[in-house]
């Protein structure tokens, strides 16, 4: 494949902080057609695409899958650990976690994980590597099989390290790169009990990564965000149903190419008042005659390690923080002025 993965130079000098020595090796595997794939989707599951929305910069589902990859090989230095970090993401479609709405997994988020199998399986590139290697399928197809790639939440692994560094970064802009680095630099591995993970060496640091995360985890599920998932998510729906798309094509299109049938199908008109919209507007009553979006959504939350112990049992302000984003309230009917053609 003549194609290869080339990150911005915003991303490479991130990348640099997370493995400031890039493994050469990994660059194989990168440069694999289902991976390719992935830099044609945006982590804003979407919402990149609208006004309603301020997120300048496009971070790949491939630029983050390397992310994930490239803190597993800092702190591992293990190639099966940080292969399963790269293939983690292999299976996602376009509009990434808004295919799980459309498949009413809106609450877990976990609904497209089981290809993952299957597309490592069936790529000739990436199981020609894994032989040269000696590293079986077995060992690189379930990142949940090692702690530090993945982790029950609240705890810390490289998967929810990454990307909320890099939304923090680069969907939200509410950090800058240096304070990344402080972040980062305070990280190292820990043990709970009889289990190991990520966490942090001081309170301090501890507690500003919570302050952040928990700020974004309302974001992945504020209003506009959930009914601009729910959208895409029924968009989608409409079109496979009216035999514009399939859900094969969701895996292997790009987002521009799908964004492309939305505009030249006949909820063009809806996609462009969502597409050009300022604000959303909320009622906790069903409102009439119009499309409106009523759903949970997943509920992100870290309560990392300070040196073995949650950060919120010894710093009241990160159990603050903690409790204020637990308790953010999903029971809104959410609309725009549209609703979809018969």
């Amino acid at each position: 494949m003549d194609e290869k993965y080339v990150p911005s130079e915003k991303v490479k000098e991130y990348f640099r902080i997370l493995s400031p020595r890039f493994p050469s090796w990994l660059n194989d595997y990168i440069n694999t057609e289902p991976l390719l794939k992935q830099q044609y989707i945006s982590t804003s599951c979407g919402t990149i695409y609208s006004d309603l929305f301020n997120t300048p910069f496009f971070y790949s589902n491939l630029d983050h899958s390397v992310g994930v990859a490239l803190v597993i090989w800092h702190f591992t230095k293990d190639k099966k650990q940080t292969l399963s970090g790269l293939f983690h993401d292999i299976a996602t479609p376009v509009f990434k976690h808004c295919v799980d709405y459309m498949n009413g997994d809106y609450s877990k988020q976990e609904s497209t994980e089981d290809l993952t199998t299957d597309i490592i399986k069936n790529s000739p590139e990436i199981m020609k590597l894994l032989k040269r290697d000696k590293i079986k399928l077995s060992e690189v197809e379930n990142y949940h099989l090692y702690p530090i790639a993945d982790n029950d939440t609240p705890k810390l692994s490289a998967d929810r390290l990454e990307y909320s560094l890099a939304d923090a970064l680069f969907k939200y802009g509410i950090i800058e790169i240096g304070e990344v680095k402080e972040l980062y630099k305070d990280i190292a591995i820990q043990k709970n009990q009889d289990e190991v993970e990520l966490g942090f060496t001081t309170a301090t640091t501890a507690a500003k990564f919570v302050k952040l995360t928990s700020t974004m985890s309302i974001f992945y599920r504020e209003d506009k965000t959930r009914y601009s998932m729910q959208f895409i998510a029924d968009i989608l729906k409409r079109l496979n149903a009216d035999g514009k798309i399939t859900k094969f094509d969701l895996y292997n299109l790009k987002e521009s190419d799908v964004i492309d049938l939305i505009k030249n199908s006949k909820y063009c008109s809806i996609f462009d008042i969502w597409r050009t919209a300022k604000e959303v507007k909320t009622s906790k009553t069903k409102p009439e005659n119009t499309y409106s979006v009523y759903c949970g959504s997943k509920v992100r939350y870290i309560d990392p390690l300070v040196n073995g112990t949650r950060v919120s049992a010894i710093d009241e302000a990160s159990a603050s923080e903690i409790q204020n984003n637990l308790s953010y309230d999903m029971n809104n009917y959410v609309y725009l002025d549209l609703d979809f053609p018969e």
